[in-house]
């Protein structure tokens, strides 16, 4: 969204002020056919979000890349806030990294933005021959006019956590960040705080071990991430590992929007924990596990215990409150960090799940629940897969929510999803309420409900 400030860059000058803007009136949505036995490209969907419109809540158009098999992942901007002083800059390019081609597609969102165009392709060869970095997931702009990508691995398949450069006006690779030979062993998200000269960085596995989905041994192997790896944000170097107690894979990591804030958190996936990091006195870095979902007993499953496996978390710029996706357990959670060190839940909604009634899954025992909660059904169709992505309005009141988390996952802990696409939902978001409200867009089919699952009673209720 552009800022109205006709002399200032893009964005807007604080999160504060952020939460001013004007209401999202599309949604841009990665889709991916990798895995699902259709040989077709990858697209980027756009969906009509504004309620005034005819067209609320329907797939409006469709971009497809020019390859097959790219799996399309997240996606980040060509500018952002970080570059609010500068009138030059304006946020037109989205960019798209793929996890498994390692290409970049950057679409020009700005000429007709309900229907977005290609406006470069950058090669993996490219990348290949500068980083020596492959597989790519998060995309950040950084105040300089850059933009950074962070890798999972080498052109080999082998783990590498580093980060490629491109320049935010020609997309030409410039090279690594990290300075040479600096990259961490393995790479995912990471998140950077200028004003504290950090930079943090988390890391799933290395993509010859993750490429083709998840096996049980490799965790017992020790081939999955417990790190996160600190770095300093001026010389582009790695200060410090930090390990997680009972924080298998770190993925999405978020410091607080707060500029001057030296502290957030970071989701666990298979720990299914929540951790919060921060800078002590002496200018090093700590973390603590501040939430933990347990585990449930469970008959018909791969093991005998079901993590949540916490895939995405966010917070909302006014740092009052956290959200996070269990994608197995199909839960999606609201804190109140008023106090970072002690989160309360204040919200919670089942939206599909591997332990919801009728399916193959039966629950023995569950610290949390009276009764495995009821599916999700949309129009009479039930909703494949459990909550995944999420995104929040700047205003913190929708919350947006996807289902598909990488292909080889989906189609091996929910082949209902590969079947029938994945799913987006809109939450409605507060401090009162947190509840399904309308728009079941199934891509390429697209679908408005509105949504009113059943949820079991926690066994003690929240205060």
């Amino acid at each position: 969204m552009a800022t109205k400030c006709g002399k200032c860059g893009p964005g807007y000058p604080s999160p504060l002020e952020a939460m001013k803007g004007p209401r999202e009136e599309l949604v841009y949505l990665p889709c991916i056919y990798r895995n699902t036995g259709t040989e077709a490209p990858d697209y980027l969907a756009t969906v009509d979000v504004n309620p005034k419109s005819p067209q609320y809540s329907q797939v409006i158009h469709r971009l497809p890349m020019p390859n097959l098999k790219d799996e399309l992942h997240h996606s980040g901007w060509n500018t952002c806030s970080s570059c609010f002083g500068d009138s030059t800059k304006s946020r037109t390019k989205l960019l798209l990294p793929s996890l498994i081609s390692s290409r970049v597609y950057v679409v020009d969102v700005a000429t007709e933005p309900r229907a977005p165009k290609l406006h470069k392709v950058v090669e993996p060869e490219e990348i290949h021959a500068k980083c020596d970095l492959s597989y790519l997931h998060t995309s950040h702009c950084l105040a300089s006019g850059e933009v950074m990508i962070s890798a999972l691995g080498d052109p080999r398949g082998n783990g590498k956590g580093g980060f490629v450069l491109l320049d935010g006006e020609t997309f030409e690779v410039k090279g690594t960040w990290e300075q040479p030979g600096g990259a961490a062993p393995m790479g995912y998200d990471f998140w950077y705080q200028p004003r504290h000269n950090v930079m943090i960085s988390t890391e799933w596995a290395a993509p010859n071990v993750l490429r083709d989905g998840f096996n049980p041994a490799d965790v017992e192997a020790g081939l999955y991430g417990q790190h996160l790896y600190v770095w300093d944000w001026q010389r582009h170097e790695r200060v410090q590992t930090l390990t997680l107690q009972d924080g298998l894979i770190p993925l999405e990591i978020r410091f607080l929007h707060n500029p001057a804030a030296d502290q957030g958190f970071v989701g666990c996936a298979l720990g299914s924990n929540i951790q919060r990091f921060y800078k002590n006195q002496g200018g090093t870095w700590s973390v603590e596990k501040v939430i933990q979902v347990p585990p449930k007993k469970v008959k018909g499953w791969i093991l005998p215990e079901m993590p949540s496996l916490i895939t995405d978390i966010l917070l909302s710029l006014d740092d009052r409150f956290l959200y996070f996706s269990n994608w197995l357990h199909g839960d999606l959670r609201q804190y109140d960090i008023s106090d970072p060190k002690r989160p309360r839940l204040v919200g919670q909604i089942f939206l599909g799940g591997s332990i919801v009634k009728g399916g193959p899954v039966q629950v023995l025992e569950d610290q949390e629940l009276k009764c495995q909660p009821e599916p999700l059904v949309v129009k009479g169709k039930r909703v494949a897969g459990g909550p995944q992505m999420i995104q929040l309005s700047l205003d913190g009141t929708r919350l947006y929510v996807t289902t598909s988390l990488y292909s080889a996952w989906d189609k091996q802990f929910y082949p209902d999803l590969i079947r029938n696409l994945f799913t987006c939902i809109l939450i409605l978001a507060s401090s009162h309420y947190f509840r399904p409200y309308i728009t079941g867009t199934d891509t390429p089919n697209t679908r408005e409900a509105l949504l009113s699952p059943a949820i079991c009673d926690p066994v003690s209720p929240n205060p």
